[in-house]
């Protein structure tokens, strides 16, 4: 009786770690975003290889967004503050962007958000499918975005 009654004393701490081991560690609920995307500003065109991964218009990663300019040829970088999960995406928001100087002071940027309803701090991206994805309600961006991947995927 004795043994099993140690058996049982020793054997409930390890099914307890066997549960804990079970849960799976999330990555961050944008993950699927994270890459680099074509299209958007005007509809996509290639997809695959040097043409798109060379000119992504929008580039997701862990803490910043990037986008195109029109108007220059630097990237507008966008760091991430808090990403919330919405039934059909996400809805990004981000820190105040830093202000341009130019000959009348400070300001902000002409393109540093997405054009979006919400203003520039805040961006919602719909999923459309596996690799592609919109921002509804977005001036700037009226074209949905596609996935720039290897000719290999």
């Amino acid at each position: 009786m004795r043994r099993w009654a140690l058996l049982l004393a020793l054997g409930l701490p390890l099914m307890g770690s066997m549960d804990a081991d079970a849960q799976t560690r999330q990555g961050p609920p944008h993950d699927w975003t994270f890459g680099s995307w074509t299209g958007g500003i005007f509809p996509a065109g290639e997809t695959e290889g040097g043409a798109c991964l060379g000119n992504p218009t929008v580039i997701f990663t862990r803490d910043i967004v990037m986008r195109a300019s029109v108007v220059d040829t630097a990237y507008r970088e966008r760091t991430i503050e808090t990403v919330a999960q919405t039934p059909n995406g996400l809805e990004f928001r981000f820190t105040a962007a830093a202000p341009v100087l130019g000959p009348m002071g400070p300001r902000a940027a002409p393109d540093a958000g997405f054009g979006c309803a919400g203003g520039p701090n805040v961006l919602r991206v719909e999923r459309k499918g596996p690799d592609e994805l919109a921002f509804p309600g977005c001036s700037e961006f009226p074209s949905s975005l596609k996935r720039c991947t290897t000719s290999g995927k």
